[in-house]
């Protein structure tokens, strides 16, 4: 027998049953992964994250290592060729790689991703807005492709550390944050949205380090839905922080206690105008000499800021957290949200007004208070406040159009941090009743030859007012003539606006109003001696139906009360067969009531609705659509007119 020949048989052999094998276990997970998610173009392998936190030459080194790993599950899969991270001036990029990982003959075969392109993050926040997004094109992408990156940062500031998502718009197999630390670096965390507890924790020691671990697998997709307030009011996440740190027998604390998230901020500000603008001094006395309280020297102020800078968010670096000169501001005539709270406080300054200061405050996006979590991850906004007695004024420039006197939408309900008596002091923004935010409107109606024919004059105020003349803006022509109708269009698709006239355009005080004339065809109904009208021409919040299966909390961004007073004139020759009772509903969500009443043969019908709560969780779902349904029922109610 050939010894040789046998084994060399015997080699070659091994070498197909070993890539046979490969070639079958590639094939394999493939197929297994493309049965666990029958429904999905893609998932996510693995999602990680490592920090590694270190103490050399007296400060803290800080790591970040990010690996990402998903597999492409069928043709509609390929489409989505791009994956990209983050960094900044304060979180600079050290390294990355990427490529696309695909199965040739039962080997891995990696090719290098060679097209990517650096471009500004469309992130909104005060809080490093220098933020840079490196986008990756993987190449020959197909079904069983992987696509894999990873990628190393470094925190500049040990501040800075941030919340880890555990979930996203793909499945996720395998979810996982580690923190590294040195014994003398302590941490600490808080999970939130993790009711069923998904995320499970570890603390463990190897080779002189603490390892602190939170992981989860199995991740279903979020769900992100309309009228949402934000996927951190849903995904499970952890958000964890450096609480202090030892070096040669000195503990320094970080964060974990609200005063020292304070003395962080603090010390952004505590060097700004030590220099005296005498230009901007000169125009602050002049726009305030004629002003005789300190409210109105405060109110003049606000509104020459938001009428002359305009708001531009940018940032670098540590300019994500400090103000810049409120000279230089008024020199260039743009900012953004931190730039026009100290401009605005030091022209108050400038007119001998003690009460007006700048202040943190997070947007309703961010779901924390400051007791939930003392981190700059609480707060992505600054305004300037002003005491007035025993209350505040909440100034906020980056709004054009909010009158004084009420905060911007989308701080309400939220928590402001500012100074007062050398100290800090936390204050509630209230939520904004909705009978400040009135929609008010006199319709007025008669009968001609089958039409309804029309005359109205609407006013709204409050954010109904702001809000739609930002979208508005300087629309003119044709443009506006469409927004206008979309604004009091009422009826049905044959609603004609003849024409209209708007008044208070510029007077933030004031209502915006808008008059106008209309018709509208094919909405009367006649049959024989009966004629069939429905006044209701708005049926408000009847599209408001929240599904069964919604995951998310449903938020308004502001409430609002609607008032419309509908008149009908009665045709010569005609009386009322039939008019519909008076409704009246008070609860938890809705305060509403519908009063007819007929007065010298005119018919009027008064609706008054108010929405009163700003934040439907999911409790308040089955009953919030249980109020929607009693008023379409009402909204159904059709007066008959007979003919004598």
């Amino acid at each position: 027998m050939n010894w040789s020949i046998l084994s060399n048989k015997s080699f070659f052999l091994t070498i197909f049953i070993v890539a046979y094998s490969t070639i079958i276990t590639a094939q394999k997970s493939f197929q297994d992964t493309k049965i666990l998610y029958p429904d999905y173009n893609e998932v996510v392998i693995d999602n990680s994250e490592l920090y590694d936190i270190s103490i050399e030459n007296n400060g803290l080194k800080i790591l970040q290592d990010t690996h990402y790993e998903s597999m492409i599950l069928n043709q509609n899969g390929i489409i989505n060729n791009k994956e990209s991270f983050s960094y900044s001036g304060l979180i600079p990029l050290k390294s990355y790689d990427a490529y696309t990982v695909l199965s040739d003959n039962g080997k891995e075969k990696k090719l290098k991703v060679t097209q990517t392109i650096e471009k500004q993050s469309e992130q909104s926040s005060i809080f490093y807005n220098d933020v840079k997004e490196r986008q990756l094109t993987f190449p020959s992408i197909e079904p069983g492709a992987k696509k894999v990156y990873h990628y190393q940062t470094q925190f500049l500031d040990p501040h800075l550390l941030h919340k880890y998502i555990f979930g996203g718009g793909l499945p996720i197999q395998n979810s996982v944050l580690e923190v590294r630390t040195d014994k003398n670096v302590v941490i600490d965390y808080k999970i939130f949205n993790d009711p069923d507890k998904t995320i499970t924790y570890s603390k463990t020691e190897k080779k002189g380090k603490l390892i602190h671990k939170w992981a989860s697998s199995n991740i279903k997709p979020a769900k992100f839905e309309d009228s949402a307030p934000g996927y951190l009011y849903i995904v499970p996440h952890v958000d964890f922080y450096i609480k202090e740190y030892t070096i040669n027998n000195k503990t320094t604390p970080v964060l974990g206690e609200i005063n020292e998230l304070y003395n962080y901020y603090k010390s952004f500000v505590k060097d700004l105008n030590k220099k005296e603008d005498p230009d901007l001094k000169a125009l602050t006395l002049d726009i305030t000499k004629e002003k005789n309280t300190e409210e109105e020297k405060v109110k003049s102020i606000f509104y020459w800021v938001k009428e002359n800078i305009k708001y531009i968010a940018f940032e670098d670096g540590y300019e994500g957290f400090i103000p810049r000169e409120a000279s230089l501001v008024f020199e260039r005539k743009f900012g953004d949200c931190k730039d026009m709270a100290n401009l605005i406080s030091t022209m108050s300054q400038y007119a001998g007004l003690k009460n007006v200061t700048i202040a943190w405050i997070g947007t309703r996006s961010i779901p924390y208070s400051y007791n939930d979590l003392a981190t700059p991850s609480v707060d992505n906004h600054m305004i300037a406040i002003f005491k007035k007695d025993n209350d505040y004024i909440f100034l906020d420039g980056t709004d054009k159009e909010t009158r004084y006197g009420i905060p911007t939408a989308f701080i309400q309900g939220k928590e402001v941090l500012f100074t007062e008596n050398d100290q800090y002091k936390i204050y509630p923004v209230p939520v904004i009743s909705g009978d400040l935010n009135e929609i008010k409107e006199v319709v007025n109606l008669k009968i001609e030859n089958s039409k309804l024919i029309g005359n109205a004059k609407i006013d709204r105020y409050g954010y109904n007012r702001s809000h739609v003349l930002m979208q508005i803006g300087d629309a003119s022509n044709k443009t506006r003539q469409d927004m206008i109708k979309s604004l009091v269009l009422k009826g049905n698709n044959k609603f004609n606006l003849k024409d209209f006239k708007e008044e208070n355009l510029s007077n933030k005080d004031l209502p915006y109003t808008i008059s106008y004339n209309f018709d509208l065809d094919n909405y009367i109904v006649k049959v024989d001696k009966e004629t069939y009208v429905n006044l209701f021409l708005d049926k408000f919040l009847e599209k408001v139906i929240i599904s069964k299966d919604r995951v998310s909390p449903y938020e308004f961004e502001y409430l609002t009360k609607f008032s419309t007073q509908y008149t009908l004139e009665i045709p010569k020759n005609n009386t009322i067969k039939y008019l519909p009772k008076n409704f009246d509903l008070d609860n938890d969500y809705v305060k509403a009531n519908f009063i007819y009443e007929l007065k010298n043969n005119i018919l009027y019908l008064n609706v008054s609705l108010t929405v009163k709560k700003l934040l439907l969780n999911k409790p308040d779902f089955e009953p919030w659509n249980a109020t929607i349904k009693k008023l379409k029922t009402n909204y159904n109610e059709t007066i008959i007119l007979l003919e004598k």
